[in-house]
């Protein structure tokens, strides 16, 4: 689902950022990315969301060399991953039901199946009942939920997560963890960049740590 072959990020200003990667990630894996800060771990992700593109190597998303994507293919590979962020990233002016919906919106989903969607996007992350909520009225775990139900209200095979649970206390962090295993359970692809090691410790999952832009294990 997701395949690195010899990838290598240069900038000019910085030189090579991440040299010669290479990894598989199958569909329905869930792996977390670490390693020090500078380590790579978000130019990894940027390239995966095709916000960069590799210097060398290729990028695979599904089997599509997402490096040489035209311009106009990027919105459609990008329906494909839904990504959910550490700050949540959330619209305070709109409701929870309107930030959920957004990617729906966007794809041109009618109002029906949007109306669908969203309502089982907020059952999944168990925040029925909170749809004419504004982000300002929940809580720091409620938000990123949230943000996880909008990432996968698209039914994405892609799940890319950045720090999804650096504000929230070990409970918290346990059952959003819950949630990402329950994606996998269905099929969903999940890559998580997370400085926590505790929490890495306690799961199961494979480890891609990164050492100044080298994979030291896969």
């Amino acid at each position: 689902m997701i395949d690195f072959d010899s990838v290598t990020k240069r900038y000019p200003e910085t030189g090579d950022v991440l040299r010669n990667v290479s990894f598989h990630l199958s569909r329905g894996e869930i792996a977390f990315l670490t390693g020090h800060s500078g380590a790579g771990k978000s130019t990894l992700m940027r390239l995966i969301t095709v916000m960069e593109r590799s210097s060398r190597g290729r990028v695979l998303l599904d089997g599509q060399d997402v490096g040489l994507a035209k311009e106009h293919q990027l919105p459609f590979i990008r329906r494909k991953m839904g990504v959910i962020y550490q700050d949540y990233k959330l619209l305070y002016d709109r409701t929870v039901f309107d930030n959920v919906a957004l990617p729906l919106v966007i794809a041109g989903f009618g109002h029906l199946e949007v109306n669908r969607r969203v309502r089982a996007a907020l059952d999944k992350v168990n925040l029925s009942g909170k749809e004419k909520k504004y982000p300002f009225a929940l809580s720091g775990g409620e938000q990123q939920r949230v943000g996880i139900a909008r990432a996968v209200v698209n039914k994405p095979p892609i799940i890319i997560a950045d720090e999804p649970t650096g504000n929230l206390d070990p409970e918290l962090s346990a059952e959003i963890m819950n949630l990402f295993s329950q994606f996998q359970q269905v099929g969903v692809t999940v890559l998580i960049a997370s400085h926590d090691i505790s929490l890495i410790n306690q799961l199961n999952h494979r480890v891609l740590k990164l050492d100044h832009g080298q994979l030291i294990t896969s």
